[in-house]
């Protein structure tokens, strides 16, 4: 499955219609929601998707305006919350930290869903049913079957993704050209052959902006106008550098999948990372794990191959002749008794190669 995303360029009145849209599948969401939780307060019972969605049409004679929202669009909403539960109670099985559903406030919720019809593309113009045609900026082609229709609407901007379902190409037994790749915070990607990606550190950059603007909304009034506008353009801000640091991931990636047919990165717990508080925002700004997804599914789609290893003494093991060399984080250079000097993260790079081959080898 693959997703493409692009931006829509409607009328008011069409605007107005998907933000009223929106707002319906919100208030449905979060009565559903509330309807679960009475039943099983009251009577220790659950219910389940299809008992909800059997009461739509007694919704729509209650509330006529829900039948200016299209009928699988209604359901679909009902199939968020029942996912919402089943991962909740997955959570439990699984004992992690459950998360029980919450309600949505206006926040919380920007998109609804065409699951199978009610949508129709042709050129650049997406017929959406009970919206009427509005006009997309299609700014590549779509390669396979549309199989479901999102309209999203964020900080000011209409979008709409269609996930399609595509043939998997196959992917060859043994690469011709292979790569590690080590991802660092001043660096974002070194690779086994020497290549350096730099790191943009669009959050740093911008932190002077976010922390005036922050100020901004604190000095703000709840509830008041002022203060939503101030929220709207600090949304506007996180929203420019999460796109700035997207971009970079995915220039990133297009560059080692068009290079390379094996890539092998380490299989980091950026989670666990994170908590160390003096490098939590570099890490969090370097985007590490958006980097690898979308090299994973580039690969895919070009019949490549990304491999994930497990990085234990990948930066202190000499990729010449294996002996372990400690060095803290300030050294930048391995220098190994063997004779060998190098940069550290080609160094690594190089081990994280070694290992992701001899797992290929294994699987073969």
């Amino acid at each position: 499955m693959i997703t493409y995303k692009f931006k829509i360029s409607a009328k008011q009145t069409q605007k107005d219609k998907i933000i009223e849209t929106i707002s319906l599948c919100r208030w449905l969401y979060n009565t559903a929601l509330e309807q679960r939780i009475l039943l099983y307060r009251e009577k220790k019972q659950s219910l389940s998707f299809y008992t909800q969605k059997k009461e739509l049409p007694l919704l729509k004679k209650e509330f006529p305006i829900f039948k200016t929202v299209h009928s699988q669009v209604l359901q679909n909403v009902l199939e968020r919350l029942d996912k919402a539960y089943k991962g909740f109670f997955g959570r439990i099985r699984k004992e992690q930290k459950a998360g029980f559903p919450r309600f949505k406030g206006t926040n919380r919720f920007h998109s609804f869903t065409y699951p199978q019809s009610g949508f129709e593309l042709k050129g650049n113009v997406l017929k959406l049913s009970k919206i009427g045609d509005v006009r997309i900026r299609r700014h590549r082609k779509i390669a396979g079957k549309i199989k479901t229709c999102t309209i999203i609407h964020k900080n000011g901007n209409f979008f709409v993704c269609f996930a399609c379902e595509t043939t998997k190409v196959a992917v060859p037994a043994l690469p011709k050209k292979s790569v590690g790749v080590d991802l660092g915070v001043q660096h974002l990607a070194i690779t086994s052959d020497g290549e350096i990606f730099e790191n943009p550190k669009h959050l740093r950059k911008n932190e002077r902006k976010l922390k005036r603007l922050q100020r901004s909304v604190s000095k703000k009034k709840k509830g008041s106008n002022r203060r939503k506008k101030a929220v709207r353009l600090l949304a506007k801000l996180h929203e420019h550098i999460a796109n700035k640091r997207r971009d970079t991931s995915h220039k990133v990636s297009r560059k080692l999948v068009n290079e390379y047919d094996l890539i092998v990165f380490e299989n980091l717990n950026v989670q666990g990372m994170v908590k160390n508080h003096h490098l939590a925002k570099s890490i969090t700004d370097s985007a590490w794990r958006n980097l690898i997804d979308l090299t994973l599914y580039k690969a895919e789609n070009a019949g490549k191959r990304v491999v994930l290893v497990n990085p234990y003494n990948t930066s202190q093991m000499c990729s010449e002749c294996g002996t372990i060399v400690k060095k803290t984080l300030k050294e930048r250079v391995h220098s190994c008794s063997c004779g060998y000097i190098e940069d550290r993260d080609i160094n690594a790079a190089k081990n994280i190669l070694q290992l992701g081959l001899s797992t290929i080898k294994t699987v073969i």
